[in-house]
């Protein structure tokens, strides 16, 4: 804490000569003193005393004092003796002791030391630029914006004139925040003193444009500069990449190595981030070997934008292998890998790299917590669902509305609508989002009726639908065959100013073909305002199967062919189309067809969650140790489902058998494997849970749900369009799938 000149005045002799002496004795001492105990062992540079009073210039011996302090204790000594000596109104000494103390708050990260040095800085009583630059430096520099802005402010006050140091710390201060308000007058201020050709100034204005999102203004600023470092050049090209424009990043990184400037580690992160928005792995594999070549692997924010592109694009090996190069990763390389497992289909990673993270007490902040649930959400499994919600709800981020909306999107996708209508409500800020995806919750559930009064209920709390918004209604109408409300609800969407996307249109082609309307839907595509797309033809094509009409099937899946001729889905829909109309010839054509362009069909898999675990399964699959036991069940469950009067659907298998070989192979679907094991492995009056990466065939929902009510149990399916709720015979789609 500083100490008061004026009582150290009060306790010091009166007689002047008395006082030189004193002082000049106690300095002595306190310089053998400090040297002794130092850990620095700062020299002693004069061990006779007369020497030391004849030769002795303060300046510069304190100067050395203070430069080579290394702890708080030294520069309260020196302090001490520059009020006893009257030293303490040296601004040269007193810039040095604030500087000094800036320093050691970077070293301890103690940022009480900052108040000392403002309390050093007050007991001045007339600071020169250089000491209000040393004071503001440390506030801009440990992030007390407000702070650096407010002393700013009383230097103008004071009329003491910035100069080409203390600029570009208040435009720092200015962008931290950001203010854009504050900034520009500082601006101004550059004009008027006569910065506008200082680069350290114009940089330090390149920055604090980028960083209030003006960047046009950033890059005025920046093709003004004639003489551009770079810093310059970094500066532009972060604040491109920064507000979502990496193209233009590029592009200046690139005239940027054309004019031989070597990037340092800054540019290098800012030009791996462009190269990750744009998700070019090879351009950015050759950024990873420049960053190898200039010796930088090492540093830790290119470790972690390296590992945030390579997860991003998919190279989760890479991306963990730079991962694990750091002894301690920040929580920012954390989510980099936590995200990219799980959007990149490996979310049984992602968690177990989140539980880790947790079991480490490492702080987690929102992204964390929304990429570990996209990755609960994406497993499936409802037990994991409840223990992150519980986790949440033990956490800062229980009434965090991004976080809430995950959890509602997850539960959902876990296959508990219910659940996620209790996160909904317990959420006390509920924005557009949140609305939104509890909206569309309800139509993946194929609960329309519910989703349209959430929808009225949204309106009335005064929160204005989005177009997501709109994408959920129309799920839920079309997944409930409310063709009227949904057919209304498109059209509302005008009201709001909303322009219909691709996914609207394709709902509303998949709302009346699902229906039957094929026609009406075949004259919507034609009088769309934008080119048809995948979506469109593949929802019209989806609703040809449904009704078995091949005419305009094959029209659909000409333009699917010709927009996108590998995608298996199209092939094997139109070969369902085909079998389901008992057209072999075409079908045999159409596989031969396939294999000509290397198209081969999805492996059809299902897996059941048992007590909080998930097994897999395939068709006919005999791979699992309890596999007799299985097989077992199987068979009592189809000969059970007979008995009740259950007719096979031959026609769900796509190839021309007899009928023994066909009946045999729909009670083998990867699904009534599933069911069997699920049976034999719970409790009665269980619920099953399972996901199947395919669209379930007919005959397997019309077994499920017999076995439902023979078994007087609930079954839960997730196929790849939708949940159905099997339950006492029903399932909740109301077979309309």
């Amino acid at each position: 804490m500083a100490l008061n000149p004026c009582l150290i005045r009060k306790l010091l002799p009166l007689n002047s000569a008395t006082v030189l002496s004193s002082v000049k004795s106690r300095l002595f001492i306190f310089i053998r003193q400090f040297s002794s105990s130092s850990s620095s062992s700062l020299p002693l540079y004069f061990e006779d005393e007369n020497v030391f009073y004849h030769s002795f210039d303060p300046d510069p011996f304190y100067a050395s004092l203070i430069d080579n302090s290394t702890h708080k204790r030294h520069l309260n000594q020196i302090h001490v003796r520059l009020l006893v000596s009257g030293l303490h109104e040296s601004g040269f000494l007193i810039t040095k002791l604030v500087n000094k103390i800036t320093k050691l708050v970077n070293k301890i990260s103690n940022f009480g030391e900052i108040d000392y040095a403002g309390k050093v800085f007050d007991e001045f009583l007339d600071p020169d630029v250089f000491l209000w630059n040393a004071i503001i430096r440390c506030h801009s520099r440990h992030n007390f914006f407000s702070d650096a802005l407010q002393l700013y402010s009383r230097m103008q006050m004071a009329w003491v004139c910035p100069d080409g140091y203390t600029l570009p710390l208040v435009l720092k201060a200015c962008s931290g925040l950001p203010s854009l308000e504050m900034g520009r007058p500082v601006h101004g201020q550059i004009f008027r003193h006569g910065f506008e050709a200082d680069v350290f100034v114009q940089n330090g204005l390149v920055a604090f444009y980028a960083k209030c999102g003006q960047i046009a203004r950033a890059r005025i600023v920046f093709d003004r500069l004639c003489d551009r470092t770079i810093v310059s050049w970094t500066s532009i090209i972060s604040g491109y990449a920064q507000n979502g424009q990496p193209m233009e990043a590029l592009r200046i990184f690139s005239q940027m190595r054309n004019m031989n400037v070597e990037p340092d580690w800054i540019a290098l992160v800012s030009v791996l981030r462009a190269y990750t928005d744009v998700e070019d792995l090879e351009q950015g594999k050759s950024v990873h070997s420049c960053v190898i070549k200039l010796g930088l692997e090492l540093e830790s924010d290119l470790l972690i934008s390296l590992t945030a592109m390579y997860a991003k694009c998919g190279q989760v090996s890479i991306a963990r292998s730079l991962f694990d190069q750091m002894k301690i990763p920040n929580v920012i390389m954390w989510n980099a890998m936590i995200s990219g497992y799980a959007k990149n289909g490996y979310a049984e990673e992602a968690v177990k790299l989140f539980r880790e993270m947790i079991s480490k007490n490492i702080r987690i902040d929102s992204i964390t917590v929304s990429s570990a649930i996209l990755a609960c959400a994406q497993v499936g499994s409802l037990e994991l669902a409840k223990w992150m919600d519980d986790y949440i709800g033990k956490s800062e981020y229980r009434n965090d509305v991004i976080v809430n909306t995950a959890l509602v999107d997850m539960f959902a996708k876990c296959g508990s609508v219910d659940l996620a209508r209790m996160v909904f409500d317990r959420t006390p800020d509920k924005d557009v989002v949140i609305w939104s995806a509890m909206i569309v919750g309800y139509g993946l559930h194929g609960r329309g009726k519910e989703a349209i009064d959430l929808y009225h209920a949204m309106k009335q709390s005064g929160v204005p639908p989005n177009d997501v918004t709109f994408v959920g209604l129309l799920i839920a109408c079309n997944h409930s065959g409310l063709v009227n409300e949904g057919w209304k609800l498109f059209h509302c969407m005008k009201d709001y100013g909303i322009e219909p996307r691709h996914q609207h249109y394709a709902c509303v082609v998949d709302l009346l073909g699902r229906a039957g309307y094929l026609n009406q839907a075949y004259d919507f595509i034609m009088n769309m305002p934008i080119e048809p797309g995948v979506s469109v033809w593949g929802a019209l094509l989806s609703a040809c199967k449904i009704h078995r009409n091949v005419e305009l099937g094959e029209y659909a899946a000409e333009h699917l062919f010709t927009i996108d001729p590998y995608n298996t889905g199209h092939y094997v829909l139109l070969s369902n189309l085909y079998a389901s109309a008992r057209l072999w010839n075409r079908v045999a054509k159409l596989r031969v067809l396939m294999r000509e362009k290397g198209v081969t069909k999805d492996l059809g898999y299902s897996l059941i969650e048992i007590n909080g675990k998930l097994q897999a399964f395939r068709v006919g699959d005999k791979s699992h140790p309890r596999s007799k036991e299985i097989l077992e069940e199987v068979e009592i469950s189809e000969r059970r489902l007979k008995e009740a009067g259950f007719v096979p659907y031959t026609e769900s298998v796509l190839h021309d058998l007899d009928n023994e070989e066909t009946e045999e192979t729909l009670c083998n679907h990867s699904e009534r494997i599933a069911i069997a094991y699920g049976l034999i492995s719970t409790a009665p009056g269980t619920t099953l849970r399972i996901t199947k990466n395919l669209r379930a065939c007919v005959n397997c929902h019309s077994a499920t749900k017999f076995i439902s009510k023979l078994v007087n149990r609930e079954i839960v399916v997730r196929d790849a369009n939708r949940f159905h709720h099997f339950k006492d015979g029903v399932c909740s789609c109301g077979d309309y799938w």
